[in-house]
């Protein structure tokens, strides 16, 4: 869980004689001949194979990466399933588990993803994008193998701790790996296969609770790490990170990787050169002091503000414990159908979203979202309101549809906005010199926040009902339509070095209609996904 996530000097405005790809048309000529050539010039079939050509290493190298993501939907939500089963039929733990035992076995891994974050950005920084991904595997599966063999539950625990130490460290370094190999024509669509890959893990683990004991579901779980450690030896790691460690020439080598055989990368290749040169002049590393001065404290901000709304959105109390959930709004459907249908809702919606992103911009997605959350959960607040508070919970027995609409069109809202796109944004707006540093604590705080609310949820739950959660949750979404509104910038079209200047001041600002869209990088540095 980049995060963090993930993302180019623009050589097309510095130099426009250079065209990109999709501008190569055949000029038409005057013939003189009477017989007048209709068949199209075969060089532009050549460069429209090879464009569609150099795509594929792209796609192999972020489906591959993207299976980390599916480990992390898959532990993520494993609690909605797995803690009703260890309440109903203990198996080796000998007794049904507590409420305070289900509380911990939710926030536990949010709580070390904060470990892992603050652990990612010196680890991607210091042995390698992909090296730091491929080392999550192994732990990965232990995880699930101590859940799954468990006779106590303190092994449940164990188990959930370095999980969510992995899931840390991979919402951080995901989105690095893809920002750094990415070009930005694609940025778009595959900066968002994580989440997407993500909630496919979600449903998996969300269809497998209906017919799987808990253990059982543990030890499917096991079994996702081990093709993801097989892809993972297919592809190279990011050229920046070889620049970075003066490894030149394999840098060039997994350019050439990612752009296929017969691209020339002279030029990209160049560019990431000077620009690993430029931050090298008169500079080390950034310092934690520098974090918050004048010129990067509002990007930071921006990216802490996207994941605080985003958490407080409340999606991860409901992940967590949507079963639970849907067995206290006594709905007349199936609670486990309810939960598989929330989960393919949210895998189809995020696809949704991959398309329009980069047609529709950052801003107005997140406008939707906001709108929509806000509605939908204030709903459902007021729905618990009136079955937990008043006398007429027993004519709310007709309207048991509703809390599956209401799920139903939140999480569409919240996939289509702010599921993917502060993820996606953190790699976008965090300058290149913080953003190992600044990609740690955005990271890290986004787990804070997401401990703070799976634990927090059950209590509240337990003590005062549903509904005061939910009716906060709504509250929150409907701030976050303004903070939008008024701090966040589009970044639609825009080369990482454009937003750079335009936030931090450097340099004139180019507005994001008029940026050219870059064929050549997608500058990420330490930076995709949540559920």
């Amino acid at each position: 869980m980049d995060p963090g996530a993930q993302k180019e000097l623009n050589l097309l405005l510095t130099n426009p004689k250079i065209p990109e790809m999709n501008d190569v048309k055949p000029k038409s000529e005057e013939v003189t001949s009477p017989v007048e050539v209709v068949t199209p010039p075969p060089t532009t079939i050549a460069i429209d194979n090879f464009k569609h050509r150099t795509y594929v290493p792209q796609i192999l190298a972020a489906i591959s990466v993207s299976l980390g993501s599916m480990i992390v939907g898959y532990a993520s939500s494993f609690t909605s399933p797995a803690i009703p089963l260890m309440k109903l039929h203990p198996g080796a733990l000998g007794q049904p588990i507590t409420e305070s035992d289900a509380s911990w076995i939710g926030s536990l891994l949010p709580l070390f993803a904060i470990l892992g974050g603050m652990m990612g950005g010196p680890a991607i920084d210091k042995i390698g994008r992909r090296t730091t991904i491929l080392l999550t595997a192994l732990p990965f599966l232990i995880s699930f193998l101590l859940i799954a063999f468990a006779w106590d539950i303190s092994m449940v625990f164990v188990g959930r701790c370095i999980g969510g130490f992995c899931t840390g460290i991979i919402t951080l370094a995901l989105p690095v790996y893809l920002g750094e190999t990415i070009q930005s024509e694609v940025r778009g669509i595959l900066g968002l296969l994580p989440t997407s890959v993500g909630n496919l893990g979600i449903l998996v683990c969300f269809f497998s609770g209906k017919f799987l004991t808990w253990s059982q579901l543990a030890m499917l779980g096991a079994c996702i790490p081990i093709p993801f450690i097989i892809c993972m030896f297919l592809i190279p790691e990011t050229p920046r990170w070889y620049v970075s460690k003066e490894k030149k020439k394999r840098g060039r080598k997994a350019l050439q990787w990612l752009r296929g055989k017969d691209a020339d990368v002279s030029q990209e290749y160049s560019e990431i050169e000077k620009n690993h040169q430029e931050s090298q002049l008169n500079e080390t590393s950034a310092g934690i002091g520098e974090l918050f001065s004048r010129r990067y404290i509002k990007c930071l901000l921006i990216s802490v503000g996207l994941m605080l709304f985003q958490q407080m959105s409340g999606i991860n109390a409901v992940m967590f414990y949507t079963v639970d959930i849907f067995a206290a709004s006594k709905s007349t459907i199936d609670n486990n159908v309810c939960t598989i249908i929330i989960a393919f809702v949210n895998l189809i919606t995020v696809f949704v979203s991959s398309a329009l992103i980069d047609r529709l911009g950052r801003k107005i997605l997140l406008y939707l979202s906001s709108v929509l959350m806000t509605i939908t959960i204030t709903a459902l607040g007021i729905y618990f309101y009136f079955r937990e508070y008043t006398d007429m919970g027993d004519k709310l027995d007709n309207y048991g549809w509703l809390p599956l609409i209401s799920f139903i069109v939140y999480i569409i809202g919240f996939s289509i906005g702010f599921g993917p796109i502060p993820w996606l944004m953190m790699g976008e707006i965090l300058p290149a010199r913080i953003r190992g540093s600044g990609a740690s604590i955005v990271t890290s705080f986004n787990w804070f926040a997401t401990f703070i609310i799976t634990k927090t949820f059950r209590d509240f739950g337990s003590q005062w009902g549903y509904s005061v959660p939910f009716l906060a949750y709504g509250s929150c979404c409907f701030i976050s339509l303004f903070f939008v509104m008024f701090f966040v910038p589009e970044t639609q079209g825009k080369s990482l070095e454009d937003i750079e200047r335009n936030l931090t001041g450097d340099g004139p600002k180019i507005p994001v209609r008029t940026a050219r869209r870059m064929s050549s990088i997608a500058n990420l540095k330490p930076t995709p996904i949540s559920i």
